[in-house]
C-alpha cells in the first residue's frame, strides 16, 4: 500500500493544488486554458519526443504482448463508444472522447512505477514495449474515428482529412520525430537535448495542475453514470480482455504481468487532452481521470493478487 500511495498521492496533490488555486481565484480559467494549450502543444510533445528518441526499440517487442494489450485497449475503446451512445444517448463526438478515456491507460505515470515496485526494474521491458507505440496507436485510432464521425465524407475523400488532422496534431508530430531520430541513429547536439528535456520536465506537473483547475468548472454532477461506466471499462474490462488474450497466446510471465498491469491503470492525462482538443465530453474525461486514479489504489491490489 505504501508503494502505491507514494505514486498516487503526489498526483493528487498537484491536481488539488490546481483546483484550490482556481477555486480561490488565485488562477483564472483563462490561465488554465493557456496552461493546457502549453502542455498539449509544446511540453507533452517534447516529453514524447525525448522518451521515444532514446528508447531501445528492439527490446522485448513480443507480438503476443502487443496483441494482448492492444486487443484489450481496442475493445475497451469500442465498448466506451457504443456504451456512451446506446446507454447514455451521447452525441457521437462525445462518444469517441468517452471511448478514448476507456482506451488510454496511464502507462507511464502509474504503470511503470507500480510494475517496478511489484516485480523489480528487470520486469519493465514489456512496459517499455507497450509505451513505445501507446500514444501513436491511441491517438491514431482516436483521431481517425473522431474525424470519421465529424465528417460527411466517405471513402477516398475522407483519407486526406484524417491524415491532415493527424499530422497537424502536436503530439503525433512529437512522437513521429522521436521515432525518426531513434531509427536514423542521429545524435542531437547536447544543447538541443538539454532544452527538450527542460521542456519535457514541465509537461506532467503542468498538465496535472491544469487538470485540477479544469475540475473546478467541469464537475461530475449529471455525468456520474457515464463516469462510472468509463471507470469500469478502464479498470476492469481492459485488463480482463488483456488477461484472456495473453492466456490464450501463452504469453510468458513477465510480459503477461506488464500487459495486465498496464491495462489496469486509470485513464491518463491524455484522456482529458484528447477531449479538450475537440471540446467535447471534457467534464467526463477530467472527472474520470481523477476518480479512476483514486479507485485504482484498490483495483490494482486486486489485479496484483491475481497475477502469477
Amino acid at each position: 500500500m505504501q508503494a502505491l500511495l507514494q505514486v498516487i498521492l503526489p498526483v493528487f496533490l498537484l491536481i488539488g493544488a490546481g483546483y484550490l488555486a482556481v477555486w480561490r481565484e488565485y488562477f483564472s480559467q483563462a490561465h488554465v486554458e493557456g496552461l493546457m494549450k502549453f502542455t498539449q502543444n509544446f511540453a507533452i510533445p517534447c516529453l514524447l519526443f525525448a522518451a521515444i528518441s532514446t528508447l531501445d526499440l528492439g527490446q522485448e517487442f513480443d507480438w503476443r504482448l502487443l496483441l494482448s494489450f492492444y486487443t484489450g485497449a481496442t475493445l475497451s475503446f469500442c465498448a466506451g463508444i457504443f456504451g456512451a451512445r446506446l446507454i447514455f444517448k451521447r452525441p457521437w463526438t462525445d462518444c469517441v472522447a468517452i471511448g478514448f478515456c476507456c482506451l488510454f491507460s496511464n502507462s507511464v505515470l502509474l504503470g511503470l512505477p507500480i510494475t517496478e515496485r511489484a516485480y523489480g526494474v528487470d520486469a519493465l521491458a514489456g512496459n517499455y514495449a507497450i509505451i513505445a507505440i501507446h500514444s501513436p496507436f491511441a491517438y491514431g485510432l482516436g483521431i481517425t474515428v473522431m474525424e470519421i464521425v465529424k465528417a460527411d465524407k466517405t471513402g477516398a475523400a475522407l483519407v486526406p482529412q484524417v491524415l491532415k488532422a493527424m499530422f497537424r496534431n502536436a503530439l503525433i508530430l512529437g512522437i513521429g520525430l522521436g521515432f525518426a531520430v531513434n531509427l536514423s541513429g542521429v545524435t542531437l547536439p547536447m544543447v538541443v537535448t538539454d532544452a527538450v528535456n527542460l521542456m519535457a520536465r514541465a509537461a506532467l506537473p503542468a498538465a496535472l495542475f491544469g487538470l485540477g483547475g479544469v475540475l473546478v468548472q467541469y464537475r461530475p454532477e449529471g455525468d456520474l453514470r457515464t463516469i462510472g461506466f468509463v471507470i469500469c471499462a478502464s479498470l476492469m474490462l481492459h485488463p480482463a480482455i488483456t488477461w484472456a488474450v495473453g492466456t490464450t497466446l501463452d504469453l510468458d510471465r513477465d510480459a503477461f504481468r506488464s500487459a495486465v498491469l498496464t491495462a489496469a491503470m486509470a485513464p491518463g492525462i491524455n484522456a482529458y487532452i484528447f477531449a479538450n482538443m475537440y471540446g467535447v465530453a471534457k467534464r467526463v474525461a477530467a472527472s474520470s481521470v481523477l476518480m479512476a486514479t483514486a479507485l485504482s489504489v484498490l483495483t490494482t491490489w486486486v489485479w496484483l493478487s491475481l497475477l502469477p
